[in-house]
């Protein structure tokens, strides 16, 4: 499908990867992964054909169709979210220009025995039958059905796409490439705008993609449960393996040890000849042995062993004063922007030394009441702060407060008090920003840059309570692990709002589920919660909640139900022998204009006819996707 050979970027003098070779075919799913910084996005990039290489090849199949998820997006103002979304079809929207243009000028005309009008009944059945074969009938159902899948309501599909947030207009995106059946998708951090719910169900979408999966992704386990591969940039190499990321891991370190081992070996025999070379050197009768033994040591293969990049930023949180038993209370808080309800009627308490996760779809509050709790958003209701509660908050959009025009070393320093001044470059150095980096303009550091700038700049600040709003996105997984491992030993109170169910194992005590202006709480951490609300797919979900609204049927409301669907079924079975026949009688007439177009259109009323019935099948075909749907309701 996609052979790439002896592929070489640099930038400044120094290679980001070199002379890297590999393949894409049908079915791989491929974990890309590496540091930030390592070529992740830059390698996608070359294969969506966006940057040239400075060396190698890229070869692939012919009419080979890319679609390349990136992290900035541009839309255009004006339309909805469905004329947004079928972008996706340019072919069907083309066709369905054509159509409108034809069936117009065919009702201007009046000269219906003319040639003209004759060849525009031709134009008409072949631009028809192109806009069936490309899905012209079925493409707004499925536009509807992956809208769905990643959160948006039927409600939402007639708004503006200007009324919705960057993280749900990236839905709206990552819809456009499920949509268009691309032969390889190049997905650069999909989970980063999703909730919990879109991310099982995107899982399940790219398990039953037919072509090929590249995805540069910091979420270990939407990892290991989509890929069957993982590549792996470091140091400017690859390191490919037919497995997902975890049990990539274990055999990378597997194959590092018997490396290790193997060398440990050699060098032993290495040392064993040197002596004896030494040794042989000294005996004028031994000088040719001596002579062969060099021979033989410069001929070995000296084995080498991977380089591993294990730098990583260390990261603690030191707790300024202890804080009172009760450390928020929150008291019928309600939010609402405009006509929309947010919040409503929020009854909070968090104690002293509590690690809580805000779990729940996107727009469900979640952000709105972090911002809420660390005094940024006006409210109804009444929050109470503890005795001597003093909070720090790393809002989701951290990076973006940070000036792009200064440097690193005078964003800390501008952030610094007298303290801490002096220890300014001992934090930017365990954040893995050393020598000329902190020369760096902040406008030129990657979003994970940001992010570990960002946290940096909180340390110089004291706080016992820590309000993180997706505090991993755009950390590398190392990192990552780092900044869990960090909160785990935070000994202050930890309020998290994140979808990342790895992230969030073992690391919280208490989960709040926000949904409908409401929110729900579980104790345990999100496992628990996972397993509570038994969230296998959305389609659960949605079936659960749908029996819980409705009250259970009475013998007669079942009856009831019962002859609406066998009369549903029977008008669905009567339409579609409609459209069989009709679709046979078309097709025979298809045969005859093929055959001898002349004398099919002199016969009388034959154009007419065939039209009638194409319009006829037309409708039937809307007719059926209505009873369908009906059926679907009361299934």
């Amino acid at each position: 499908m996609l052979n790439i050979h002896n592929l070489s970027i640099s930038f400044g003098g120094e290679y980001l990867f070199e002379e890297i070779t590999f393949r894409l075919g049908a079915g791989d799913r491929v974990g890309l992964i590496g540091k930030n910084g390592a070529g992740k996005s830059t390698m996608l990039k070359i294969l969506a054909g966006e940057m040239e290489p400075d060396s190698g090849q890229i070869a692939s199949d012919k009419d080979l169709k890319i679609g390349f998820l990136k992290q900035d997006i541009d839309f255009v103002e004006g339309r909805t979210v469905l004329q947004e979304s079928y972008q996706a079809f340019e072919e069907i929207k083309r066709l369905e220009k054509q159509l409108e243009d034809i069936n117009h000028q065919l009702a201007e005309r009046t000269d219906y025995e003319s040639e003209k009008y004759h060849q525009l009944m031709v134009d008409l059945n072949d631009v028809q039958h192109q806009y069936e074969i490309h899905g012209g009938y079925n493409y707004q159902g499925e536009t509807e059905r992956i809208l769905q899948g990643l959160g948006f309501k039927r409600e939402d599909f007639n708004k503006l796409t200007d009324t919705f947030s960057g993280g749900w207009r990236m839905r709206i995106e990552l819809a456009k490439l499920l949509l268009q059946q691309n032969d390889i998708l190049l997905l650069d951090e999909p989970t980063n705008h999703l909730d919990i719910e879109s991310i099982i169900w995107l899982e399940g979408f790219l398990n039953n993609y037919p072509g090929a999966v590249v995805i540069v992704s910091h979420d270990k386990m939407f990892l290991d449960n989509v890929t069957n591969r993982t590549i792996e940039i470091s140091l400017g190499r690859i390191y490919d393996f037919n497995k997902p990321y975890s049990k990539y891991l274990v055999l990378r370190s597997e194959l590092r040890e018997q490396q290790l081992a193997s060398q440990k070996n050699q060098e032993k025999q290495i040392q064993q000849t040197e002596k004896l070379i030494e040794k042989f050197r000294a005996k004028a009768s031994k000088a040719s042995m001596a002579q062969s033994l060099i021979k033989k040591l410069d001929k070995i293969d000296r084995i080498e062993v991977d380089e591993d990049d294990n730098s990583v930023m260390t990261l603690k949180f030191p707790v300024s004063v202890v804080p009172g038993k009760v450390v928020i209370e929150a008291h019928h808080i309600s939010k609402s922007y405009g006509d929309k309800d947010v919040l409503k009627n929020i009854n909070l308490l968090i104690e002293r030394d509590s690690k809580t996760a805000f779990v729940g779809q996107n727009g469900q509050g979640k952000s709105t009441l972090a911002k809420i709790i660390v005094g940024e958003l006006d409210h109804q209701g009444k929050l109470k702060l503890g005795h001597n509660v003093q909070i720090a908050y790393f809002a989701q959009n951290q990076a973006e407060y940070l000036d792009g025009s200064k440097t690193v070393l005078d964003t800390m320093i501008d952030a610094a008090n007298e303290k801490n001044r002096s220890r300014v470059r001992d934090i930017l150095g365990s954040f893995l920003f050393r020598g000329d980096e902190v020369e760096k303009h902040v406008r030129v550091l990657s979003g994970g840059e940001r992010n570990r700038l960002a946290l940096a700049k909180m340390l110089l600040q004291p706080f016992n309570v820590l309000v993180m709003d997706e505090p991993t996105n755009h950390l590398d997984i190392k990192s990552k692990n780092v900044l869990k491992d960090a909160l785990k030993s935070f000994e202050g109170t930890l309020i998290l709002v994140s979808h990342d169910r790895d992230f969030l194992q073992g690391l919280t005590n208490k989960v709040y589920e926000f949904k409908d202006h409401k929110i729900k709480e579980y104790l345990g951490d999100i496992d628990y919660y996972l397993d509570q609300r038994k969230l296998v797919d959305m389609r659960e979900v949605e079936k659960r909640d749908v029996e819980k609204q409705v009250p259970k049927e009475s013998n007669k409301d079942s009856y009831e139900n019962q002859k609406k669907l066998k009369s549903l079924n029977n008008k669905l079975s009567n339409i579609e022998s409609k459209i069989s026949r009709l679709e046979k009688e078309i097709k025979e007439k298809d045969l005859e204009l093929a055959s001898n177009y002349e004398k099919s259109v002199a016969q009388k009323d034959f154009l007419n006819n065939y039209q009638a019935k194409k319009k006829e099948l037309s409708q039937l075909m809307k007719d059926w996707e209505e009873v369908q749907l009906s059926l679907e309701e009361k299934g």
